[in-house]
This record gives structure tokens, sequence and C-alpha cells, in this order.
């Protein structure tokens, strides 16, 4: 298994990540990254992406280069959840076929576009039908009938994050995927709640985020459901245990399913931490360190000792009912962890 791992949001200036990240150059798949003022699912949008013929920083192009030069495929993300009036419109076909047309005059094409839009997916079906197009794991594909319907569209999919922990589910959405020729992958860092109610608002926020810091916000108002929530009482806490994740030490339960899986390390403090974490598939220390995101903060000065985990816990979570009937399981887990 190698991993698909996401270039800084906001790279260490003078620092390459190229250079950073070589020493496990030989575990790394895959390079995902947004345009500069592009909206995804990270980054504010930005007025530069109403510029029909625009660039990228020269650091960019070079980061994206050396990759490619050492085999890394390149996956480019217009992810963001939310386009506005131009969602369908010929403007963002335009601009979408305007980034890929100056990428493949400088780097060469992206080998993949990861999309939160089926509009997307079709202009690069369209005009560059040699780029795979790739689902992004928040338009939360989870069930056979949800892959099939956009099967026309995508030619792989980042599977529906809340089943990270549900191997039967895995099994048939892969083996769907093989029989129709598609790739499939997921997620494995996550630190998002399952289920999130809140993720869509927040998603669609973050695809709007210049315009929407430009006004003034409601007075006291977080847009962080998951925040929120951990902070009203101890006992949702628990929450964090029901999460998306994978432990590093549980990640060979995936072989059998997946070449390849993605790190969420785009606004991650130190991504090689992360994959050196998943590449050895043993982590000492917070286990919250290794999400995204981690709420470590939250919980300060106590910690999730991820060597302290239970033997079975993997088999816990896969016997979970799912319907958290608090048969107490996590509770006992998390006054083992939580130290």
């Amino acid at each position: 298994m190698k991993f698909s791992i996401g270039y800084p949001l906001n790279p260490v200036s003078g620092s390459s990540f190229f250079e950073r990240m070589s020493p496990l150059l030989g575990h790394i798949a895959e390079l995902y990254f947004a345009w500069p003022g592009a909206p995804s699912a990270r980054s504010a949008a930005g007025s530069d992406f109403g510029i029909i013929d625009y660039g990228a920083p020269d650091e960019l192009l070079d980061e994206l280069a050396a990759f490619r030069s050492a085999g890394v495929k390149l996956a480019l993300l217009f992810n963001g959840n939310c386009y506005g009036e131009d969602s369908m419109s010929y403007a963002l076909e335009c601009r979408v076929c305007s980034v890929l047309a100056y990428m493949a005059r400088t780097v060469g094409l992206p080998e993949t576009v990861t999309a939160a839009s089926p509009a997307i997916a079709f202009v690069v079906k369209k005009h560059f039908p040699s780029i795979k197009t790739r689902a992004s794991v928040n338009m939360r594909i989870g069930t056979v009938e949800g892959l099939d319907y956009m099967s026309d569209r995508f030619d792989e999919f980042i599977l529906q994050r809340d089943y990270n922990r549900d191997i039967e589910r895995i099994r048939e959405l892969t083996d769907w995927c093989s029989a129709n020729g598609k790739a499939a992958s997921i997620l494995v860092n996550s630190g998002c709640l399952r289920f999130c109610s809140g993720q869509t608002f927040h998603d669609n926020l973050v695809a709007h985020g210049e315009g929407a810091d430009m006004r003034y916000p409601i007075e006291d108002f977080s847009l962080y459901t998951c925040w929120n929530y951990l902070a009203r009482s101890t006992e949702n806490l628990l929450s964090l245990l029901r999460a998306t994740w994978i432990r590093p030490e549980d990640l060979h339960h995936y072989d059998p399913y997946f070449d390849t899986v993605k790190l969420a390390t785009r606004m991650h403090p130190s991504p090689y931490m992360v994959l050196e974490a998943y590449v050895s598939r043993r982590f000492t220390g917070n286990l919250l360190d290794l999400f995204e995101p981690g709420f470590g903060s939250l919980l300060e000065p106590r910690i999730v000792d991820n060597n302290k985990f239970s033997p079975d816990w993997f088999e816990k979570a896969l016997a979970c009912d799912k319907k958290c009937t608090r048969c107490g399981v996590c509770r006992a887990e998390w006054e083992r962890i939580f130290t």
C-alpha cells in the first residue's frame, strides 16, 4: 500500500516540501494539490480564479516538477463544495480548462482531477479525456447505488469516510469498483466526526471562504459543529473514538482492498510525521496528533495515548452496531487511553 499526500496549503517559505518528504518518497504514490485562487475543500475561494489564463508561483511549479520527476503522480483538486452561480456555467468550464492548459505547458497534465462537482468532472472528461476523474470524499458516496449513479462522470472514488470501519461495506464497494473498471480509495486520518450533520454547511462556507470572511460574522457564532459538540460535555468526547479515523497499527486490515490510501496533510503542521506513522504502521504519542483536525488543544494537557489501546480495539470497533447504544465499550476504552 502506498499513500496520496497533500501539498501544504501554506508551505514553509524557503523550505522544499519535496526535500522534506524525500526520505519516504518510495511510499508516496501521489501528490494532491489545489490551484492558487481556486475554491477547494481546504482553502478559501480567491478572486484570481475569475481570470481565464493565469499561472502559479514558481515554488509550486518547482515542487510539482520535482515530485513528478521522482515518479509521483499528480492530482489536481477542484473539490470545492460550491461554485455559486457559476456551478454549471461556461465561465467555470473556461477556468478549469485554463488551469489544465497552463499545467500542460509547464509541468504537464495531472494524472487525476479530484472534484466534488459532476459538472467539473464532465468538463475534464470532455476536454482532457486522458485525465482520470475522481469523486471527492466530500461527495459522501458510500453505496453501490451512489457509485453507479456517478459512473459516467468519475473513474475513481474516495469512499464515504463514515464507513471506514465497516469492512463488509468496503468489500462490497471495492468489489463493485473492480467489476466496473473503477478505482477506489479511502481517507484514513480524518478527525471529522462520523456522520457529521454540519459537514455540508461547513464545506459550503469553506468554498466561499474569502467572500464570507469579508462579511461581519454573527456574534459568538462558531461554524465548527465538532468543536462545539465536543466542548459541550465530557460525555461527548467519546465521539472521538467513534469517528472515522484508522490507526496506523490497524491499516493492514485494509491491504486487500486498496493499493493507495489518502492522508490529510494539506493543513497538518507535521505531514512527515503523519506519513512516517502510516508507512511504519505504528505511532507513539497522542493519537490525535495524526489527524486533521486533531482536537489535541481541546484536551490539553491530557492526551489520547496510542500505546494504550486494547490489543483487540479494531475488532471491537468492527463489532460495534454503529447505532451507539451506549454499551460501555467506548467508555472503557476511553478510560484506558485518555491519560
